[in-house]
């Protein structure tokens, strides 16, 4: 299992970025918020889905990441260098945690649930979720809790109740502006 962390500081793709971290204790979502700004980069991040290739990281883009309290996932909301959304990525983990430089970061249980503008639904790495499973890294209870909440978040997309949909294009705005973070200018 994996620790990720929300600053991504290993990430070596990545030359010159902004990051900050934001509490929240609102009705609608309690947790932290990050916002990650790439301002240079080796090269950009490709990801192809369904024969359709994807630019998921390059210069002026922002990733913003969703810790709820208390729950079983972290959302990932990739923004173009135009504030466009180009997907929504939920990694299912077993727990999250904050640094004592109050950095958040998740122990990734390998389940992801990518969501695309298009309403494009794809649930992934089942197959690496199983060999943690049959390699003994994880526990058959960490890989049922791991479906059942892919299961559970993948019901509240189908009844039109995820809100992370919205919340990631309100609090992108909201944060930004709190942060003075205007377009291209941190």
């Amino acid at each position: 299992m994996k620790r990720k962390f929300s600053d991504r500081a290993n990430w070596r793709r990545i030359l010159k970025k902004s990051y900050a971290c934001i509490p929240m204790d609102e009705p609608h979502f309690k947790g932290f918020v990050t916002l990650y700004r790439i301002h240079e980069l080796r090269d950009p991040l490709w990801k192809e889905y369904n024969g359709r290739r994807m630019c998921l990281a390059d210069r002026g883009y922002l990733w913003m990441q969703h810790f709820p309290r208390g729950e079983h996932f972290v959302v990932t909301t990739m923004f173009d260098d135009k504030g466009q959304v180009v997907q929504w990525y939920i990694d299912i983990c077993k727990i999250q945690g904050l640094t004592d430089q109050q950095v958040p970061w998740f122990d990734d249980l390998y389940l992801d649930i990518v969501v695309l503008p298009t309403g494009e639904r794809l649930l992934l790495d089942e197959d690496e979720l199983e060999e943690a499973l049959d390699d003994g890294q994880i526990t058959v209870r960490d890989s049922a809790m791991a479906q059942k909440t892919a299961a559970r978040l993948l019901e509240l997309m189908n009844q039109n109740k995820f809100p992370f949909f919205d919340l990631s294009l309100s609090h992108r705005k909201q944060l930004l502006d709190k942060l003075g973070w205007e377009k291209g200018t941190v």
